[in-house]
């Protein structure tokens, strides 16, 4: 059961996971500051220094923060705005990087081929 865990974990897909995983935490930290202290605040200008964070309903002892669910909304999307375009981004430059192969194709002449023929049921003869 060791050998099998040792095999899985050490593929290729679940340390590209893995690696995946950590920079997209980072990549996240970095949107969020991005959103919290760059987006929000010049949304607040334009709706005229609103705070979605602080606004919130009381109905007797309860509060409904529905401000913060309204910066989450904003958050998501900025999020998945930016994924987009970095994917994007690096969809491109890959294929950039594509180059197309030429096939080369060499023309064989016949009295070639059959010698590689020759050649070839030599060495079968010769491994049985």
């Amino acid at each position: 059961m060791l050998k099998e865990f040792k095999e899985f974990a050490l593929k290729g897909n679940v340390m590209d996971l893995a690696i995946a995983v950590v920079i997209g935490a980072a990549f996240g930290k970095i949107v969020t500051s991005l959103v919290e202290n760059i987006i929000m605040p010049l949304v607040g200008l334009l709706t005229g220094g609103v705070d979605f964070t602080g606004l919130a309903y009381k109905y007797k002892e309860t509060e409904i923060l529905y401000g913060e669910f309204i910066q989450s909304i904003f958050d998501f999307i900025i999020i998945a705005l930016a994924i987009f375009f970095a994917v994007r981004l690096l969809m491109k430059l890959k294929r950039k990087e594509e180059v197309v192969e030429e096939v080369v194709v060499v023309e064989i002449d016949t009295q070639e081929a059959l010698l590689t023929e020759i050649r070839d049921l030599l060495k079968q003869q010769n491994t049985r």
